[in-house]
């Protein structure tokens, strides 16, 4: 019970602390709409515009006045899965509520419904100028057999080239490389935490209709880190997560009209009455080497380890 007390003590006063240090710049505001809208001074746009659940949309990095998005918004939710069962064709498709939170965040929750034993809620919140982080919470109403969700991010044109954090050859200890998706290596490429996840992708959940999809697996990335590059005249949009939180992402290949990035989270059971949640963030900046990027990614995980998790157990 004082175990129980402290957690809820430390995640009250996490709460109260972001609430107390809002910035006006780095919360979102409600629209007549149904949606929301943001300007932190480097990043303008919209999330859940006209109420529709396509994450952001309408981003306009407003140092270049680049669009960032294409058609269907940036970290929107996709294919939600269980073992070889697909939840219809696409959350952005499943009827949710939002709600604007007290400290500038935004709350988009789709309850259980039927053939859906689950409640999935995401959570939208501005870090800083260039940075936003989206935490994606399960509630199972039953077993969830090897659960993902599909988390999906439709790029402009400006951003053809994708590459994603890998170690080429695992033998080769230490050495790790951002991997451009050429077409060589196959029209759609998932590149899994390793290999023994394989049993998942493969168990018939990507064979369903519509739009199934014969992954190219690639090497395991080496930290979940994957990006959208464009000219050295463009920012990078950066798309990282907990290692534990992503078990795998997939990309077309450079120049591939989607403009895509894809992050498969959870990838595990959830039983029954528990709580289960993932982290990930989005930064857009204008990047000067790799070096960079990894820096970035461990300052994420030492403020990631910093922010008490909370699971509930039935």
């Amino acid at each position: 019970l004082l175990c129980a007390m402290s957690s809820f003590i430390n995640l009250t006063s996490a709460s109260e602390v972001r609430q107390r240090r809002i910035n006006p710049k780095l919360a979102f505001t409600q629209r007549k709409d149904g949606g929301y809208e943001f300007d932190t001074g480097v990043l303008r746009g919209r999330l859940h515009e006209a109420g529709k659940g396509l994450g952001l949309t309408s981003v306009v990095h407003i140092p270049t006045g680049m669009k960032l998005n294409g058609e269907y918004g940036i970290l929107s939710y996709y294919r939600v899965f269980t073992t070889n069962k697909r939840y219809g064709h696409a959350a952005w498709d499943w009827p949710g509520v939002s709600k604007l939170l007290p400290d500038g965040s935004v709350q988009v929750t789709w309850p259980k419904a039927d053939g859906r034993p689950f409640e999935l809620v995401a959570i939208y919140r501005l870090y800083n100028s260039f940075t936003l982080d989206v935490e994606t919470i399960v509630k199972a109403g039953k077993d969830l057999s090897k659960f993902e969700v599909f988390l999906a991010s439709y790029f402009h044109e400006a951003f053809p080239i994708p590459q994603v954090f890998v170690t080429p050859d695992p033998e080769v200890v230490g050495k790790r490389i951002f991997m451009t998706a050429k077409k060589i290596f196959g029209n759609w490429q998932m590149f899994p935490r390793n290999y023994d996840l394989l049993s998942i992708i493969r168990d018939g959940r990507w064979q369903k209709q519509p739009n199934p999809v014969d992954w190219k697996i690639m090497p395991p990335m080496a930290k979940p880190i994957a990006l959208r590059r464009g000219s050295k005249e463009t920012p990078a949009a950066i798309l990282m997560s907990p290692a534990d939180d992503c078990f795998a992402i997939s990309t077309p290949y450079e120049g591939e009209g989607h403009y895509s990035l894809y992050f498969s989270l959870f990838g595990r059971d959830i039983n029954t009455g528990q709580t289960a949640k993932t982290r990930l963030r989005l930064v857009v900046k204008n990047i000067t080497s790799n070096r960079e990027i990894v820096n970035l990614y461990r300052k994420y995980m030492r403020e990631h380890s910093e922010i008490p998790v909370q699971t509930n157990s039935p």
